[in-house]
């Protein structure tokens, strides 16, 4: 996939809001491969939403998105999948962790699936993130910065097109933050993938090609 469009899209809840300030809703824009952007919002503008639409999750909205001049509309569930296998690698903001599992049970439910990193390489990220000693324990016991960073483990054992990163660093400190930007940059830079990233005010520490302001 080499690019993703929304064009004079707008969710149906906010119908009628035709003078709406916004660099996407109700714009034409593009978003390309190998680049890198950040979707800075405020609470209520529909920055969860925009992902999910993206993902496919919802489609309560006018407009067209299309992948690669494909609206998205026409695609088929095995079309689906193949996207969320190989082409958009999804971290919501709300993480979707298996609570009773192990953190390393969560990273390795994706990685069977992908194959795409190896144990040791698994092991690393959980080093460099500074949480190797919570690999075996429950998600359910994990603090929510520690449950965000296996989120984001998880999210880069995939071969993508693009990384769809929601809030991703929103209970991260500075330390974290940037920890987390290299590792995910380092990701994308090996496949050529673009970067989405969005915020609602603690930015992943990106350098971008373009900032929308949702």
């Amino acid at each position: 996939m080499e690019k993703i469009e929304l064009k004079h899209t707008l969710p149906n809840v906010f119908a009628g809001r035709e003078n709406t300030a916004s660099d996407i809703w109700l714009q034409d824009i593009a978003l390309l491969k190998g680049k890198r952007y950040l979707i800075a919002a405020e609470s209520g503008t529909g920055k969860s939403s925009l992902c999910a639409f993206i993902y496919g999750y919802r489609n309560d909205y006018s407009g067209t998105i299309a992948f690669d001049q494909r609206d998205v509309r026409t695609m088929s569930i095995d079309d689906w999948c193949r996207v969320r296998c190989e082409h958009i690698a999804y971290m919501p903001q709300e993480m979707r962790l298996f609570p009773e599992l192990t953190a390393l049970e969560n990273v390795e439910l994706k990685n069977r699936i992908t194959q795409h990193k190896t144990r040791q390489e698994i092991e690393g990220l959980f080093e460099v993130l500074g949480i190797a000693d919570k690999m075996q324990s429950t998600v359910a016991r994990l603090s929510i910065g520690q449950q965000q960073r296996v989120a984001v483990i998880r999210t880069l054992c995939q071969t993508a097109d693009f990384f769809l990163l929601d809030e991703p660093v929103s209970h991260l400190d500075e330390t974290n933050n940037r920890t987390v930007a290299r590792l995910v940059t380092d990701e994308a830079a090996k496949q050529g993938a673009g970067i989405i990233a969005t915020s609602v005010g603690n930015h992943l520490q990106l350098d971008v090609d373009q900032t929308f302001n949702l």
